[in-house]
């Protein structure tokens, strides 16, 4: 494995590729009694279409989500039961992009992480076992359908995407899951659960040299690491739609605002567009800003406010929501905002705070080894190194993101969701 030091946040992280394609990152921490192991597939909600040996394969919405929960079955049990009784910390989940399965253990280290890439590698599915779980992933469909949060963020992807299955809710619905099959998820996990489209991440009181060897001991010898996907048609620059409503038994109206970014390329470009983005926002309507204290004065938000920016493939956007008695109000005050930002610029103090406070937030983010292993993988799968961002945060002026809220924050791009209280008016 090779070593190398980042010098600025203190951290130093081994890389190795292993035969099979597998990339493992280990962050040493000698002086924690703990370890956290994070083993992920480049594929998630969104791969829903792929090329194969030649051959495309459609399926249907939800079968990433799907194969996490059938993946914790083995022939002599659960994998879930068996990591927890070696007193570990087991779980997963499921994103549009990625599919991880972690652990954390004060204990039993080894043992455990070779639990985990035994189970997540060695597939078992019977035609029964998929039925039942149809029925289980069924009433988690139809509880997330009656949550007016998750309705909301789903309706502001649908005024935003024409194309790409961003938009197409991580679960799937009730009836694009009754047509997986045993060899729907046979067929998904060859493709995508391969060593060569996988990456683990370690960080503790380990050896690195160690890991790498369980890692061969255990996995295929072969992985495949190029694996066309299909994400729909070219997508518009302009929102979908201007504006989404639905009713559901909510109190005070709910809403996501929406703005369609330009989709960030691939390469430590990626992580310039994420930081840049979270600055845009955090210069239009962050907690510190004046518009912020001016909504909140006039109850347009609350401290449920909340917002962010993400990039996916094909794709990347800014959004905000929360509750608000007058959504629309809302929306017209961060666009106005956003055209005098582009006209007059962000207040020089202001920025200059917001980038130190950006800053500090992704150095606490390391004292978390979730955060750190979840972001080496997914700065991976992007082609990134996630520890870079102190020289890419000095790349970053006040002139770009003053461009991005310039480009991205225009009515065109704008998608807004609303959740109005059953006998609310149109």
């Amino acid at each position: 494995m090779v070593k190398k030091e980042y010098p600025r946040i203190g951290e130093s992280l081994y890389h190795g590729e292993l035969v099979n394609g597998l990339h493992v990152y280990v962050d040493v921490k000698p002086e924690f009694s703990k370890s956290y192991a994070f083993f992920a597939t480049n594929y998630g909600g969104m791969d829903m279409r792929f090329q194969l040996n030649g051959e495309w394969h459609d399926t249907p919405a939800g079968v990433a989500h799907f194969l996490e929960h059938k993946m914790f079955d083995t022939k002599d049990g659960n994998a879930l039961q068996d990591l927890a009784a070696n007193g570990a910390s087991p779980n997963a989940f499921t994103s549009s992009a990625i599919t991880g399965y972690y652990f954390e253990s004060t204990e039993k280290f080894e043992e455990n992480l070779k639990i985990l890439l035994s189970f997540v590698s060695e597939p078992w599915f019977t035609p029964e076992s998929v039925d039942k779980e149809q029925g289980i992933i069924g009433q988690e469909i139809r509880m997330i359908e009656d949550d007016p949060e998750n309705q909301v963020f789903y309706g502001m992807m649908e005024t935003l995407y024409v194309h790409n299955p961003i938009k197409v809710s991580i679960a799937g619905t009730v009836e694009s899951i009754s047509h997986i099959t045993a060899d729907t998820l046979y067929a998904c996990h060859a493709a995508f659960y391969n060593p060569g489209n996988m990456v683990l991440c370690v960080a503790g009181n380990v050896d690195p040299e160690r890991i790498c060897e369980i890692a061969r001991e255990i996995l295929p010898r072969e992985g495949i690491a190029d694996i066309p996907r299909d994400y729909g048609g070219e997508e518009p620059e302009t929102a979908a739609m201007p504006e989404k409503v639905q009713r559901m038994e909510v109190s005070t109206p709910i809403f996501q605002l929406g703005w369609k970014a330009d989709p960030a390329p691939m390469g430590e470009e990626r992580l310039r567009c994420q930081l840049m983005g979270e600055l845009a926002c955090e210069a239009l309507f962050g907690t510190s800003t004046a518009l912020y204290a001016r909504l909140y004065r006039e109850g347009l938000v609350n401290q449920n406010f909340g917002y962010g920016y993400e990039a996916y493939p094909g794709c990347a956007f800014l959004a905000a929501g929360g509750e608000s008695r007058d959504p629309r109000a809302v929306r017209a005050a961060v666009l106005q905002e956003a055209e005098r930002i582009g006209r007059e610029g962000i207040q020089p103090a202001l920025w200059d705070r917001l980038k130190r406070a950006a800053y500090g937030g992704r150095v606490r983010g390391l004292n978390s080894f979730e955060n750190i292993c979840v972001g080496l993988a997914q700065g991976h799968f992007a082609g990134a190194e996630h520890f870079r961002f102190p020289e890419v945060f000095d790349t970053i002026q006040k002139a770009d993101v003053e461009a991005c809220i310039r480009r991205w924050v225009v009515p065109g791009r704008t998608g807004l969701s609303i959740v109005e209280p059953k006998e609310a008016r149109a």
